[in-house]
């Protein structure tokens, strides 16, 4: 008797299988004027499978992906769970050198890419790791046609890969306050945990249309399995626009969605907010960084409690605090700055610097322990151990829990700004800034915003013979556009005469961040 075997639950690849081959002629997948099918969907899987395979893609093997909104997409996330490659996603905004540095880190086999909008990325990326596959959505003169490949096959029943519970499903990389970003690996078991407290936890519509309104390789994987078990469907928008979110919400009646806050400030803010018609929707779900209370209780007023908040991060996705829809009570507004009551599927734990749980209602840092946390960090058995320190995953943020149970973000530990629902690291933007020839010293924080959450602020000390000009401000922020992306680059740059340092000689960030949250109540906003 195998005992482990008899005892494994099923996975992500098992759990997709199942789905794509519940239903047959229902509409799975709508984008643009494409409509593909359950049936559809799982013959495409099919045949993508076959073709990783071909290209000796198999179990073990690593897959980036970087894509705009198309439909292959989504079937190549299921081919790639079915083939057992581990896969890692490229942010579409990253720079060259971010892109090169993930697919160096994680020690990628393959590029699978659209050549729409990256081939020129992916000729770059095929120079600097020649040994590098490369498989276009469509034809390339730099990459080989990975749908003409798919289509020399015949579809085949879908069949699950060898896998282990254990084995690593995902490499995420998330940035660090070293400035070198980490490769967050995620485990079978991991996913399909995620899932089940998803499935048991959230508030999805039984009727479920689901609107996608962020990259599909990034957000799908999140709703994947609910739909495909409720037989729904998704409707994926190509770039987010206010105006085309509405019309969507009201064409196809719309049920639930997935926004980061910043998108929903740019609804709250569109003419359209009163007169389009929102009567379907029923869940909007929110995440990724903190959402300002006074835009939610204006939400709230618009269109009622169909809101529910998710809180996780990469090595703990989503789940590690929940805020139901009836719990978003605009009669209660102290409430709206809660990310909802920690999972009852999951230990968590406000702890102080000794690894010890901190008295009722004082901060503590927000620890996990739980199966679906990450494996650890490729190839950094230090920041491994750090994270893992006293047998809890360490989150960096510190939270305080009030008297009913509901979990409150005030500050965080890492050196880290989320703007716009996209992590900033700070150290990453300084190490750009610096080659500036006008620059002596530089601190970059993030600073209160109503529309972004917060702002990345660049404080500068200038080299003696440059003065400050818009001219060299508009210098810095496209310096920092030009390396690390529209994200990384600062709203707004200040010219000190000096920055503030620690007893021990480093930037005084909390002093530097004080001046401009002194008038909020909490230390992100």
């Amino acid at each position: 008797m195998n005992s482990d075997a008899l005892f494994n639950p099923p996975l992500m690849p098992h759990l997709i299988i199942e789905g794509l081959n519940r239903y047959e002629d229902e509409p799975c997948l709508f984008l643009g004027d494409k409509v593909a099918s359950y049936r559809e969907m799982r013959e495409q899987t099919s045949q993508l499978v076959q073709a990783l395979q071909s290209k000796a893609l198999g179990c073990g093997s690593r897959v980036a992906v970087i894509s705009a909104n198309r439909p292959e997409v989504l079937s190549n996330i299921a081919a790639m769970q079915l083939a057992g490659c581990i896969g890692t996603p490229l942010h579409p905004m990253g720079s060259l050198e971010d892109h090169a540095y993930v697919l160096e880190a994680a020690e990628i086999d393959a590029l699978v890419f659209d050549p729409s909008a990256f081939e020129q990325r992916a000729a770059e990326l095929k120079q600097r790791m020649p040994g590098l596959t490369l498989l276009s959505f469509g034809p390339s003169d730099v990459g080989e046609d990975y749908l003409a490949l798919a289509a020399k096959f015949s579809p085949k029943a879908l069949v699950a890969p060898p896998i282990d519970p254990l084995d690593i499903s995902s490499i995420n990389f998330t940035g660090g306050t070293t400035g070198k970003p980490k490769g967050v690996m995620c485990s079978y078991r991991a996913t399909a945990y995620m899932t089940q407290i998803q499935m048991m936890e959230w508030e999805f519509p039984e009727d479920l249309r689901v609107l996608i309104t962020t990259p599909l390789s990034h957000a799908a994987a999140a709703f994947l399995i609910p739909v495909l078990q409720k037989g729904g469907a998704f409707y994926v928008m190509q770039s987010f626009s206010p105006d085309e979110f509405y019309d969507m919400v009201e064409q196809h009646r719309i049920t639930t969605t997935m926004l980061v806050p910043v998108m929903l400030y740019f609804l709250l803010d569109s003419p359209r907010a009163d007169s389009a018609d929102m009567s379907s929707m029923e869940t909007i779900f929110y995440g990724a960084s903190p959402m300002n209370p006074t835009r939610l209780l204006e939400g709230l007023a618009k269109w009622g409690q169909i809101f529910y908040q998710f809180f996780g991060q990469s090595e703990a996705p989503m789940v590690i605090a929940n805020m139901r829809r009836k719990e978003h009570d605009p009669n209660k507004p102290e409430r709206l700055a809660a990310c909802g009551r920690p999972s009852p599927w999951l230990h968590v734990a406000l702890l102080d610097e000794e690894g010890k749980e901190v008295a009722a209602g004082e901060a503590g840092e927000i620890c996990v322990r739980g199966p679906m946390l990450m494996s650890g960090y490729k190839d950094m058995p230090e920041q491994t151990a750090e994270a893992f320190a006293g047998d809890w995953l360490h989150t960096g943020d510190v939270g305080r829990l009030d008297k009913d149970g509901f979990l409150y973000i005030v500050d965080r530990t890492k050196d880290m700004i989320v703007t716009g629902g996209f992590n900033v690291f700070p150290r990453e933007v300084e190490d750009v800034l610096s080659t500036h020839d006008a620059v002596s010293q530089v601190a970059v924080i993030g600073v209160p915003d109503e529309r972004w959450g917060e702002a990345v602020k660049a404080l500068v000390v200038l080299r003696p013979g440059h003065e400050a000009t818009t001219t060299l401000t508009s210098e810095l922020q496209q310096l920092v556009k030009d390396a690390k992306g529209s994200v990384q680059a600062p709203k707004s740059v200040d010219y000190l005469a000096s920055i503030p340092l620690t007893p021990v000689g480093k930037p005084d960030k909390k002093a530097l961040r004080a001046q401009y949250w002194q008038d909020s109540e909490r230390g992100v906003s």
